[in-house]
């Protein structure tokens, strides 16, 4: 029988023709085709790594890895001082085909269940332009600093960012952002003190399940947002609307509302209240604090962009003059890096947090702990806070070439004037809004209307028109096209 050195070299271009992702995996998969098709046989003695390697013309690292997984899959054995072997028995591997199923997926279940609650999904036609919700430009992210800081997390400490960890969150997140809102936001927290969540909207959700049963009652704006209705509804709450004007929450109509009976939660956003940007005036939020406090019901106070304020500073959030642990204080690092991060908290008071955390475990277990520590090396080196002020600049261009377009292109239509905060203006606009908006979509560009934020979806006359996520150009080709579909001309051939 021909040596096995001899075998192997049989044929010096056969290694480099077998495809696979690594060196190490190719020597594998073609040590097993020369066992397979029996030029290496059952009991036969391979040549030792080395002299292997040498006969193949790779690394003995790289021969040691197959060897090594070659032996895990059974198609090797090794005795003490004897050397490695071709398995005795060598595995069995199927060459059929798995038959084809001939059974469908269901289109309908065998088995009963609950009806949810009608829910609204937001949806963009391919291709249109979303001159729509105010989202921030993921162009203008720190990729490179962020895709460094997520490397050297995985290199340095793989096992602690890697395996299950806390549910609250890594811990240099939640200190980093501990920090940030002391100092920005007037929040007594510490790093123990808050959870990190998937993003606002998972943090909200988490509230409801601790908070919400079946029939409560949760005052919600109108007009508002309409992901958070769903999240309240799924969870059984029966809502309640409460206007919202130029100076936020009416917060005499929530009076009123906590006579006919007992509230358990009050949503608001009064920061750059959404839709309309309102700010909420000041005497309304110290009668909000103290109406929570009379009607002991819980305030969840969704902060979800308080860096992108142009006018002065940012008011404080209500969170951070509550005194009577009523405020459950969310927010969100979506507006300041980008949405698809999934990144946001939770500040409640001590008591709630550990209820919030067992809730979680359940549901999520914890989150991408490796990406927090990226976040947070961000925040920590200031990178974080120099991309706010690069991309505020930015916004702040953006917002007045919008305001500026929409008045171009509308003229006497529109009543629009620059918001102080956020990425989105709110503009009345004159006639019949939704049709301009369908003639709008029809073109091409997607912005939202009144009737989309109403509790009941009644029409009121205005539009919600986003500046974020375009730069200059963009804005104004979108604009353009507005204009054009106001006057009912036929779109341009693009």
């Amino acid at each position: 029988m021909p040596r096995t050195a001899e075998l192997l070299a049989h044929d010096p271009d056969a290694l480099s023709a077998v495809a696979a992702p690594t060196l190490a995996v190719r020597v594998s998969q073609y040590l097993v085709a020369e066992i397979q098709r029996g030029r290496l046989r059952p009991g036969q003695r391979l040549p030792g790594t080395r002299a292997l390697a040498a006969e193949l013309g790779v690394e003995r690292d790289t021969v040691v890895r197959a060897v090594d997984a070659m032996r895990a899959e059974g198609w090797l054995t090794s005795r003490a001082r004897a050397g490695t072997f071709v398995a005795a028995e060598l595995p069995v591997v199927s060459v059929r085909k798995p038959r084809t199923t001939r059974v469908a997926v269901p289109e309908r279940a065998a088995f009963s269940r609950p009806t949810l609650p009608a829910l609204g999904i937001e949806s963009i036609p391919k291709g249109a332009i979303y001159l729509g919700g105010g989202v921030p430009d993921v162009r203008l992210v720190p990729r490179e600093a962020l895709a460094r800081a997520h490397r050297r997390i995985l290199r340095n400490s793989p096992r602690t960012r890697l395996d299950y960890g806390d549910p609250r969150g890594d811990v240099s997140l939640r200190r980093a952002l501990a920090t940030l809102l002391r100092e920005e936001r007037g929040l007594a927290v510490g790093d123990d003190g808050l959870l990190v969540t998937h993003g606002s909207q998972h943090a909200i959700d988490l509230v409801a399940r601790v908070l919400v049963r079946p029939g409560d009652r949760v005052v919600v704006e109108d007009p508002g947002y309409p992901p958070i209705r769903d999240t309240f509804r799924l969870a059984g709450a029966s809502l309640v609307p409460v206007p919202v004007d130029a100076r936020g929450l009416d917060v005499a109509a929530l009076a009123k509302v906590c006579a006919r009976g007992p509230v358990r939660l009050v949503y608001v956003t009064p920061h750059h209240h959404y839709p309309t940007m309102a700010v909420m005036a000041p005497e309304r939020r110290a009668a909000l604090l103290a109406l929570a406090k009379t009607h002991r019901f819980a305030i969840v106070e969704d902060d979800y962009d308080h860096e992108f304020h142009f006018g002065g500073r940012p008011v404080l959030p209500l969170a951070s003059a509550d005194a009577h642990g009523s405020v459950i204080y969310v927010g969100s690092l979506s507006k300041m890096l980008a949405p698809g991060l999934r990144l946001g908290f939770v500040v409640p008071p001590r008591e709630l947090l550990e209820e919030l955390v067992r809730v979680r475990f359940a549901s999520d277990r914890q989150g991408d702990h490796a990406k927090e520590a990226a976040v947070a090396s961000l925040i920590d080196d200031g990178e974080l806070a120099r991309h706010v002020r690069r991309a505020r600049r930015v916004y702040l261009s953006r917002r007045e070439v919008l305001v500026e377009e929409l008045r171009r292109a509308l003229g006497d239509r529109i009543a629009v004037e620059p918001p102080s905060g956020g990425l989105a203006v709110w503009a009345g606009v004159e006639g019949d809004v939704e049709a301009l908006r369908d003639r709008a979509r029809a073109r091409g560009v997607m912005f939202f209307v009144g009737r989309d934020f109403t509790f009941d979806h009644r029409s009121i006359p205005y539009a919600r028109f986003g500046f974020g996520s375009l730069d200059e150009k963009e804005i104004a080709r979108a604009v353009r096209l507005v204009g054009g579909a106001s006057r009912g001309r036929a779109p341009r051939a693009r």
